[in-house]
């Protein structure tokens, strides 16, 4: 009874105080962290402040997951309105938002309404241009998550996509699970570390929101509305782009008015969509026929065949509420219980959590497939049978995954799901031929081998390692390659020799010979024309191959070849990287470090692309990290390497550049003394 009343007590206390506002408190880094008592709340909060960080590209990625950024800014947006109207972006999006429960179209209702509200307080803030695109509603919301889950990252490598949405660089990732006994403070680790670029569609936003039932800290792709990587008390996962297929190309034969399929003539289904587009004259209204057959819809054709795709995942709308409850467990139990139900379309997940378990599952929806293995349905597949037309996806139980492996640790680096561990916990042979293939290039391989070095691994040291940018190849080559040079190269290559033996082996800024390096792989596999390694890479020696050089004055003619472009280019054959290669973003400019993880084998991932004044500067690679120890409390560094706005006139376009630049990383902020301690602002959003 007493217990009764004193409910009772504070029902009625907290009654007459009113409801509980929703509060943004952002810290010095830019990073809102959301007080709200609801999940409505919490998401229309979510929303209000994406749009202060990132307003102006939210309502353009709207517009093009609409179709219609022709019509509100000209004919260069033509291309990718075609490909989202042929594709049905906009009208699927409309059929999820009715079909996801009532209680989450209430939350991306809220977070819509977020949107619309930022834009209406602060019209100022907002660029006219992008204007025309509000009111925004959950339908857009849908609309670009499909955009870029189903229709972006699935489809690299199997369609050419439009110029506004292809990427020079395939995304990637880096992610790491330590269990309790190979923690050096007896807790489980977790390192994410996601590879993508530093513009537009891809940036991350990093945020924490605290509810009644979470305090979740992580990222989200802008514009998505739910954080798709990060940790809570108990829990916390990372995502890397996986080898699962989840989009086929049906290569269809033309007759009459249709294709052929099991031997006789079948219509197309079509259906005409209206693109306007603006011009100096007006709007111009051009007419888009659709074809479907029934694969999927055609997006190439000449006059006797037409490309159809069919993608995994269209009829499922319920991704980013997986997310989302995936935030709010409280246990690895029941992170795994939401895991399997498989409704976000792809990545691998690898999580750790507090009562001391790690878990990866090669996650997705993979087509089940008559036949074929991996190579079959890379390419176009024929289009004339039903037999090979998919209408189901595989189930958590068929797809790998592994709970605590018996060696204590957990990596993925893009690589397929069978060099997850080491040695090794699956065997390809037990699961479907055409689930994944079978290769682990040198940036996975270095992962593994620095996970190997150390069975104690603590927080400081897993921040040191996710730093490390040590070429793996280099150690696999450099000996013969040095040997080559001397026995069988010019005066450049045995000159080059002499700087590469000095060379730390590291893309570190004041690495001198790393420019060089490069330049010799960059040759010598080009004129080796994919002959390059003696011995290639095998399943058993995973780690350890290729190796050996198939030709080795080949390899001392690359050399000498890669030494005279670097000196004449840059002066000296040990310029130092940094010299070379720049971060430059939000108006700095500053010493880079590392490179591509593949095939350098390098940990931690740089892109770099040639700027106009000869130098390079970086274009993707490492974006938002976290490394996190589940002890209670929660451990936790964290970066944005770009900064958490694109809004001009924010502080914080780059801020973070130069924690970057050094290696360093920052503390996540989760308990609210330690976010009032380091405050810049403070909102209450009604």
């Amino acid at each position: 009874m007493k217990r009764l009343l004193a409910a009772v007590f504070l029902l009625a206390a907290a009654c007459a105080k009113g409801p509980t506002p929703t509060e943004i408190l952002w810290d010095k880094w830019g990073v809102p962290h959301i007080y709200a008592p609801t999940d409505a709340e919490a998401f229309k909060a979510f929303g209000y402040s994406q749009m202060e960080a990132h307003g102006n590209l939210i309502l353009k990625l709207y517009a093009e997951a609409r179709g219609r950024a022709s019509e509100y800014w000209g004919e260069q947006n033509v291309k990718t309105d075609r490909f989202v109207r042929t594709m049905g972006i906009p009208g699927r999006a409309a059929q999820w938002y009715q079909a996801i429960s009532p209680a989450y179209r209430a939350n991306l209702d809220g977070f819509a309404a977020g949107i619309n509200q930022y834009a209406a307080e602060h019209p100022d803030r907002i660029v006219d241009s992008v204007k025309v695109v509000l009111p925004v509603s959950a339908t857009d919301v849908l609309a670009h998550g499909q955009k870029i889950i189903n229709f972006l990252f699935m489809f690299f490598g199997q369609v050419d996509l439009p110029e506004t949405m292809s990427n020079d660089v395939r995304p990637g990732s880096n992610m790491w699970a330590i269990s309790a006994r190979r923690s050096a403070s007896g807790h489980p680790l977790l390192l994410g570390n996601p590879h993508l670029g530093w513009y537009d569609l891809y940036l991350f936003f990093e945020a924490e929101q605290v509810t009644p039932d979470r305090n979740f800290y992580g990222v989200t792709l802008v514009g998505f509305p739910t954080p798709a990587i990060g940790f809570n008390d108990y829990v916390g996962w990372s995502h890397t782009v996986n080898t699962q297929d989840g989009v086929d190309v049906y290569r269809l034969t033309k007759r009459g008015a249709g294709y052929l399929l099991d031997g006789a003539e079948k219509a197309f289904a079509t259906r005409t969509e209206v693109l306007k587009v603006k011009t100096a004259a007006g709007l111009r209204s051009d007419t888009l026929v659709v074809k479907e057959s029934v694969q999927g819809p055609v997006y190439q054709e000449d006059a006797k065949t037409a490309l159809a795709v069919r993608v995994a995942g269209l009829d499922d709308p319920n991704g980013t509420e997986q997310w989302w409850r995936m935030g709010g467990a409280r246990s690895m139990a029941e992170f795994e219980g939401i895991v399997k139900e498989i409704h976000v379309p792809f990545f691998n997940i690898i999580a750790a959590s507090q009562d001391n378990h790690i878990l990866y599952f090669f996650g997705g929806k993979t087509p089940k497939r008559s036949r074929g293995d991996f190579a079959y349905w890379t390419g176009p597949v024929r289009g004339d049978s039903s037999a090979l037309i998919w209408n189901e996806t595989l189930p958590y139980e068929q797809l790998p995954h592994v709970l605590d492996p018996a060696n204590g640790w957990l990596q993925n680096a893009n690589d397929p799901p069978w060099t997850v561990s080491w040695p090794l916990v699956f065997s390809p042979d037990s699961f479907a031929a055409y689930l994944s293939p079978r290769e682990m290039g040198f940036r996975p391989q270095r992962s593994a081998e620095l996970q190997l070095s150390d069975t104690s691994v603590s927080l400081d040291e897993l921040v040191q390692y996710k730093h490390s940018t040590h070429m793996g190849l280099a150690d696999r080559m450099l000996p013969e390659v040095l040997a080559a040079a001397r026995s069988r190269g010019d005066a450049a290559a045995r000159k080059a020799a002499d700087v590469l033996e000095k060379w730390d082996r590291n893309a570190d800024a004041e690495s001198r010979g790393a420019v060089l390096f490069e330049a010799w792989v960059e040759t010598w596999f080009a004129m080796g024309k994919g002959h390059t390694f003696a011995r290639p890479w095998r399943l058993d020696s995973a780690l350890t191959t290729p190796a050996g050089l198939a030709d080795p004055a080949l390899a001392a003619t690359a050399l000498g070849t890669a030494a005279k472009m670097v000196e004449k280019k840059y002066g000296a054959l040990d310029v130092p990287y940094g010299d070379v290669n720049r971060l430059r973003y939000g108006g700095k400019d500053l010493p880079g470090n590392g490179g591509p993880g593949d095939p350098f084998g390098i940990f931690r991932v740089a892109y770099y692309a040639p700027d106009k004044d000869g130098k390079n500067k970086m274009i993707a690679g490492d974006t938002y990290y976290q490394a996190v120890e589940f002890a209670n409390p929660v451990r936790a560094k964290v970066l944005i390497a770009y900064g958490n706005s694109t809004q001009p006139g924010s502080p914080h376009v780059g801020d973070q550049l130069e924690l970057f630049s050094k290696k360093q990383m920052r503390d996540a902020w989760r308990t609210r003394k330690d976010v009032e301690a380091n405050l810049e602002s403070r909102e209450t959003i009604k």
